[in-house]
């Protein structure tokens, strides 16, 4: 069977090119279906508690996702006339935003005091064009005391200042609306700057973030997917010196692309900031099975073979291995369906799928092609060793040695695996030239951090909040979070409750404390919000029915391990201090925290399954058992000593890395099984003892693997150049992992092979 598809390629490779180009336009059509999503959302499944929990308080409370002008003025404070006026008719033009429903700032705080017997409830800034140095004086005055506004919405020195824009996205269609905000908020940031020359304007919040991890998404598909595909042109063009060669791999590397996700549109994917990359992964593994059947072809023509039968041995000799890589490769990527977050289950299924087309594009237009198209090759004078050849004699001749101190090596290595710490920090996600990271630094080191954890708290009973003994809690919860060092901002009802008894006592300032009774604080709220104006109401703290209200704290840009270990404490402050209330603590910064750690464990159990899966495979593939134990280790060692690596580089394991073992795994392998067939084929087949059958693997597949290994790590090496960190760390292992790869192929597993064996044949004799 296998010779007859080897011989129709080989005669009819002009109708096999053109069945599979049709093939390639009808898969090509589904692309048009592809849409992107840049939500953070996305990288949460609809079964994920943080998520639930973050979505049942979003509908309670009105949604906090948001936009921050971060304004600086030209002088070292905020309060001048000339500065309140601009900020007054830029909360003003805010309320233009697309979706807003609420917008803050220290001009539209709603300043309470008391004349007479009546309390007044207005603008702290009312007309600044008429302010006086006694006026300015006093909303100083109000405004730095002021602790529902001091590192929220202005600093403590009065230097920089934020007008908020509470954004309720539809989410209809969240691939235009997202970019519709950041276009509009933009907009009225470059007229701001251009009324107001030498104020500076830094954009950050939730929503500006979604539009980072979208915005860096794009970025690296426009410029690093062909930055790799130049990459790889020029390596193989310069690795293999044949123009014919680099043209077909680089045609089967575009179908194998074209083709994933054209299919990819017609089974409803959605592309992401992670899947965004699978045509980078598939370009680099579509490379590894070309050049293997091109090295093969190179090796037999130099040996004098004719074109075409040097093609049909070729596809003879790499059909199992290669299809053993695709595979076991597949297999790998499909681990990732273990991962609790679905835009990198999403990767890993696009990757399989690409995996697989490429194998079929391997076999069939890459032979068509090269019989076809003209193919030259110098014949190889006889005596005459290569690289690969003097590297099999060292390898060979220093086994004794290389083996223990390889073994000491990996051991030495994987020693530092401890010191990776499961962590995150949402915000670093991008590099420091994004300019929502620098907006977002610029607010943490001037103002407050971007971590929220919101917490509410319910009575189960309508209007239970006024409850002295609920406000006395709420207040002592609040005062606690306060003197937290990690804690920038809180904003709780109890702040406004304490201020307007003072207000209501002639702003006697002995009176700025709770209320004594529950009618006394129904009554002053009730007061407050019929004096509110449209979109500046309560509904952002308490319930419809007053039965809860949330605690909205801001934090310094903590790691994901700061913040669950918060999350703890805050828990248990209300186990002891508060049992009887029913207490939700939720926010997108816990999301990330949780989501980071779940998907580690999860990952690590599927890898641990491929792993299994691939072991078995092997061992049916090669009918030995003993040799797809042996898979094992070749297999394992590169992500344990590129991990061990990271301990001692970084250390930081985050969302993106935690998808690295199940992603390299099936690479890794792509490796052992072409070494090993290679192997076992020259100790069955041609009846050579181990140490002329590693000679026989180097070879005919040496050259091969450390060209392949050249090409995807200067791939992956490119993604590592990537302004979104989540890729970038994720290149930089991957390439890391795929070069450890290549040297336990070629130092350790040899020497492991011909000690095995030996001592095998050894036993025999006795």
């Amino acid at each position: 069977m296998r010779e007859k598809f080897f011989n129709f390629v080989g005669k009819h490779p002009i109708w096999v090119i053109l069945v599979c180009l049709a093939l390639v336009v009808t898969a090509a059509g589904g692309a048009q279906k592809l849409v992107f999503k840049n939500d953070y959302r996305i990288f949460f499944g609809e079964e994920n508690p943080q998520l639930m929990a973050f979505e049942t308080m979003q509908k309670v409370y009105s949604k906090s996702d948001s936009v921050s002008f971060i304004v600086v003025p030209k002088g070292d404070t905020i309060f001048t006339a000339e500065h309140l006026a601009a900020l007054k008719q830029l909360t003003k033009e805010s309320w233009q935003v697309p979706y807003s429903t609420r917008v803050d700032s220290v001009t539209n705080f709603q300043y309470t005091f008391a004349e007479e017997d009546d309390m007044i409830v207005e603008d702290l800034v009312m007309n600044p064009q008429r302010l006086t140095p006694a006026k300015l004086a006093k909303i100083k005055e109000v405004a730095l005391n002021e602790p529902l506004l001091v590192n929220k919405i202005i600093s403590p020195s009065g230097h920089v200042s934020v007008v908020n824009v509470t954004v309720q996205l539809p989410g209809i269609d969240p691939i235009a609306e997202v970019p519709e905000v950041a276009t509009f908020v933009r907009e009225i940031k470059a007229k701001f700057l251009a009324d107001n020359p030498g104020t500076e304007v830094y954009l950050s919040g939730m929503v500006m973030m979604n539009s980072a991890f979208g915005e860096a998404s794009l970025n690296d598909s426009a410029t690093l997917i062909p930055l790799m595909f130049l990459v790889v042109i020029i390596t193989i063009g310069f690795l293999l010196r044949t123009i014919t060669g680099t043209f077909a791999t680089i045609l089967v590397i575009a179908v194998s692309i074209v083709t994933t996700m054209g299919l990819a549109g017609w089974l409803g994917f959605y592309l992401s900031g992670p899947s965004s990359s699978a045509p980078t992964m598939i370009l680099t593994l579509a490379v590894a099975d070309c050049i293997h059947i091109l090295t093969s072809m190179f090796y037999e023509m130099r040996q004098g073979a004719d074109k075409r039968s040097a093609i049909a041995t070729s596809l003879r000799i790499n059909l199992q291995p290669i299809f053993l890589t695709s595979a076991t490769t597949a297999i790998g990527f499909l681990s990732m369906n273990f991962s609790d977050s679905p835009p990198f289950r999403d990767l890993g299924n696009l990757v399989a799928i690409g995996v697989m087309l490429a194998f079929v594009f391997s076999m069939t237009i890459f032979p068509a092609l090269l019989t076809v198209l003209p193919v030259k090759v110098k014949q190889q004078k006889n005596g005459r060793k290569d690289k690969m050849a003097s590297l099999a004699d060292l390898v060979i001749n220093r086994r004794r040695l290389l083996l223990p101190l390889t073994s000491a090596i990996i051991i030495a290595s994987a020693f530092f695996i401890p010191n990776n710490e499961l962590n995150d920090d949402f915000v670093k996600y991008f590099d420091e030239s994004v300019p929502f990271r620098a907006s977002t630094d610029f607010m943490s080191d001037n103002l407050s951090g971007m971590m929220l954890m919101e917490v509410s708290v319910q009575t189960q009973t309508p209007s239970g909040i006024n409850d002295p003994e609920y406000l006395r809690t709420i207040s002592d919860f609040s005062d606690w979070l306060r003197q937290l060092p990690v804690t920038d901002h809180v904003n709780t009802i109890t702040d406004t409750l304490k201020r307007l008894n003072k207000n209501m006592h002639a702003d006697d300032p002995s009176w700025y404390k709770l209320p004594d009774s529950q009618e006394m604080s129904a009554q002053y709220l009730l007061l407050y919000e019929m004096s509110l104006p449209y979109g500046l109401d309560l509904n952002n703290q308490l319930d419809v029915d007053k039965s809860a209200t949330r605690i909205i704290a801001t934090f310094k840009n903590l790691t994901s391990n700061e913040l669950v270990t918060l999350e703890g404490e805050i828990n248990a402050w209300f186990a002891e201090h508060a049992p009887q209330y029913k207490m939700d603590v939720a926010s997108p910064s816990l999301m990330f925290a949780h989501i980071g750690q779940r998907n580690i464990f999860s990952m690590l159990l599927g890898t641990s399954l491929a792993l299994v899966l691939i072991s078995v495979l092997l061992g049916v593939a090669l009918r030995s058992w003993r040799y797809g134990a042996i898979s094992l280790l070749p297999n394992m060692i590169p992500a344990a000593v590129g991990f061990g690596l990271w301990g001692l580089y970084d250390g930081q394991v985050g969302l993106g890395m935690s998808v690295v073992i199940g992603m390299t795994l099936g690479i890794v392998v792509d490796d052992t099984v072409h070494f090993l067939s290679k192997y076992l084929h020259a100790r069955r087949d041609k009846n050579l003892d181990s140490k002329k059958a590693v000679h026989y693997a180097f070879d005919n597949v040496g050259r091969a693997l450390w060209i392949t290994t050249f090409v995807l790590v200067a791939g992956f090496s490119v993604l590592a150049q990537s302004t979104f960190k989540m890729n970038a760390d994720m290149g930089l292992l991957t390439a890391t992992t795929i070069f450890i790869a290549l040297v336990v192929d070629f130092l350790f597993l040899p020497p492991l092979l011909m000690a095995i064996d030996n001592s095998k044949a050894k036993k025999v004799q006795e």
